[in-house]
């Protein structure tokens, strides 16, 4: 039986893989026209790096056993 929270850890694994991409994309490569307050902080970065290591802990913590 495969727990629910290792599927959990896989969405928010993607998830956070998908959003840390696109914000390393838009550190390289800053929009002209920044109009979001504190762009600076680069919240998309810290964000998606968060949800990529809570995901891998999961996905480690709950991997299915081999028998």
């Amino acid at each position: 039986m495969i727990s629910i929270w290792f599927f959990i850890g896989l969405s928010l694994l993607v998830n956070g893989a998908l959003i840390l991409a696109a914000g390393l994309y838009q550190l390289v490569n800053p929009p002209e026209n920044a109009t979001v307050v504190l762009f600076n902080l680069h919240a998309n970065v810290w964000w998606g790096a968060i949800l990529f290591v809570l995901g891998a802990f999961y996905c480690l913590y709950f991997r299915p056993k081999h028998s």
